[in-house]
């Protein structure tokens, strides 16, 4: 008997099936959760830069267009 008629005789199952289907939905998941918090945490990186770029502008800005009052007493 060769290799491929021990390949041929070998039917694949339901159960085969099911174990590697869970195999590859497992490895998937942990996949999508790795991402999921690298996205997360570059989302805070982001939001945090723009919310520092934002207050930085926004006191030039507020310096640059203040107006300086003279006030005089007679």
């Amino acid at each position: 008997m060769s290799q491929s008629d021990a390949v041929a005789d070998h039917t694949i199952g339901r159960a085969d099936l099911k174990a590697k289907l869970t195999d590859i939905q497992g490895e998937a998941q942990e996949q999508v959760e790795g991402v999921r918090n690298q996205v997360l945490a570059t989302g805070i990186l982001v939001a945090l830069l723009l919310l520092v770029l934002t207050f930085v502008l926004g006191r030039r800005a507020g310096k640059r267009s203040s107006a300086v009052i003279e006030v005089r007493r007679a």
